[in-house]
């Protein structure tokens, strides 16, 4: 019985261990399979086995010789697909062994159906790589497929680096515990739809640059964050809301182009953040917060306080308001200043022969503003905002440039203007001849 349990123990032993550091095959895992296969430029053949099957265990004498006698010229490698299931799954690994060949085009690896011997696999081998050299040196389909691609992201208005490449080491810092909204693509590089899904992806990344984040998670690399996730198909789309370190993810559910990818994103966006507080110029940091911070920031200067009583200004205040929660969505800032006390401010956008009040939005990144020339009313300024939120209106230069200092001043009260009391002059000591009077 003895003898029996030692030769059992040293048959498992040996199945789990096919191959070791003396051998040329490779032995491949989540960790490492995108990085040695899927960049490399170098052809693969690779064993998906299960140390339990007797057909692998016949394999594995002949995948040693023909990866000894392939060394230099094709990788040959090795995954064992019982301990790593997700791995196998995401190839359509159902039998063992069973055998890829990962070619030209990684994404789309062919099965190996010759004879399992060395010699048949050496010569399927080579046949693969005159296969692929012919290809490279006719410019080939990878040349091709990276132009149609780059073509894309140029036609979508799109670029790949505003899409935040995650992983499972960076994943929780940086969607988790961030204060931003995430809509997060979980692919595998091999998949076509989540190659159509990229320039569209690029796209909304760059619109919705400052609003909402898109990231993006190599499912087949990063298994820990997937599984988390209990992703099964791809491309896989989530979104996850602010700060919030226990959340699940909501399924995306719109569209795949980037249009709709947006206005989902937008539309969540207002749903949930706040409306955006109307601050008064008080000093510089208010200017830079509202219009260095956002793509646009609403500047309006409204008359004196002893021009426009409290209820005059609430009033203007509230149509602001309202309006900022409209557009709230937009993410801008939102500002106002008191008729002169912000001079430099007034001249740069241009306000001085209209009057107050008067309303300017200003994108301090490209130094440009459009000035309100229609009715400082709740109509005349939402019409002047929808505008350019299509992207529409004139422009013009500011006349600095950058954006002008900002005078020092306390906040407003609250409460009615109050005209300075005169001082009172006593002529009672003052001798007027009747001539002079």
């Amino acid at each position: 019985m003895l003898e029996f349990l030692l030769s059992f123990a040293l048959l498992v032993s040996s199945a789990h261990c096919f191959y070791g550091a003396g051998d040329d095959v490779i032995e491949l895992t989540p960790s490492n399979f995108h990085k040695a296969v899927i960049d490399s430029s170098d052809i693969w053949f690779i064993e998906f086995y299960a140390p339990w099957c007797g057909h692998c265990q016949a394999l594995t004498p002949e995948w040693k010789k023909a990866a000894s006698a392939l060394k230099g010229v094709v990788k040959v490698g090795a995954v064992n697909a019982d301990e790593h299931k997700g791995l196998g799954g995401q190839y359509g690994v159902s039998g063992f062994p069973t055998i890829k060949i990962f070619g030209a085009d990684k994404f789309k690896p062919t099965d190996y159906q010759g004879p399992r011997t060395a010699s048949g696999i050496v010569d399927s081998a080579l046949s693969t790589v005159s296969s692929v050299v012919k290809s490279r040196l006719s410019g080939g389909k990878e040349k091709l497929e990276l132009i149609f691609l780059n073509l894309l992201l140029k036609s979508s208005g799109g670029d790949s680096k505003d899409v935040i490449e995650l992983t499972d080491s960076n994943f929780e810092e940086k969607v988790l515990e961030s204060k931003d909204m995430w809509l997060v693509e979980f692919y595998a590089p091999w998949c076509g739809h989540c190659k159509n899904l990229a320039p569209h992806w690029a796209s909304a990344a760059s619109e919705l640059k400052g609003k909402v984040k898109l990231g993006a998670l190599d499912a087949t690399v990063h298994t820990v964050i997937a599984n988390r996730y209990g992703i099964r198909g791809f491309p896989t789309i989530k979104f996850f809301q602010a700060g919030d370190k226990d959340e699940e993810g909501v399924d995306y559910d719109g569209g795949r182009t980037s249009s709709d990818i947006v206005s989902w994103a937008l539309d969540k966006l207002s749903e949930n953040i706040p409306a955006p507080e109307v601050n008064q110029l008080i000093n510089s940091k208010v200017l830079k917060t509202a219009c260095d911070d956002h793509q646009l920031c609403i500047v309006s200067v409204l008359p004196q306080i002893l021009d426009c009583q409290s209820k005059c200004r609430n009033d203007y205040l509230a149509i602001l308001k309202r309006l900022g929660e409209k557009y709230k969505k937009q993410r801008w800032g939102w500002v106002w200043a008191e008729a002169g006390q912000q001079v430099e401010l007034e001249e740069s956008l241009g306000m001085g022969g209209f009057g107050w009040p008067a309303l300017a939005a200003v994108n301090s990144r490209k130094m440009k503003f459009s000035l309100l020339k229609g009715a400082f009313s709740e109509t005349g300024i939402n019409e002047f905002l929808r505008e350019l939120s299509f992207g529409k209106g004139s422009t013009a230069p500011l006349k600095s440039a950058h954006l002008p200092e900002i005078n020092n001043v306390e906040p407003w009260d609250g409460k009615d203007g109050v005209l300075p009391v005169e001082e009172d002059i006593d002529l009672s000591d003052v001798d007027l001849d009747k001539d002079e009077l």
